[in-house]
């Protein structure tokens, strides 16, 4: 069992930039993979960036590319996505999670944390 805590959302204006943390705990050595999805109201749920546990290879949405970077820091079992040159479409709840492969699809991962709420005010 893996369990993920997201902290670091809020409001933010167009411009502007945010970090997001995912704190982890537990079974965290089983996992090969974490990323970070997003859900905007109305829409489904969305792939943002993925990165793997070891080796540190990154797979970013074309949508976020240049402007978001993933990474983790192993010592405190924690996700970093840094946001920056946030628009206003980047509005919605971010979710970290985790799993067994490296991947955009949802599908394939096990876990994931709760959500935090990301604002951006034009």
């Amino acid at each position: 069992q893996v369990r993920l805590v997201e902290s670091g959302g809020g409001l933010v204006q167009a411009g502007g930039s945010l970090r997001l943390s995912c704190a982890a705990s537990g079974r965290t050595f089983s996992s090969y993979a974490m990323a970070w999805f997003r859900q905007a109201p109305g829409k489904e749920r969305e792939f943002v960036t993925a990165i793997k546990w070891v080796g540190g290879d990154t797979y970013y949405a074309d949508s976020v590319k240049g402007r978001f970077t993933i990474s983790i820091n192993k010592a405190k079992n924690t996700l970093y996505l840094q946001m920056n040159s946030l628009k206003p479409e980047d509005t919605a709840v971010y979710y970290c999670a985790s799993g067994s492969y490296f991947s955009e699809l949802d599908s394939r991962y096990y876990y994931w944390g709760q959500g935090t709420q990301v604002t951006v005010s034009s």
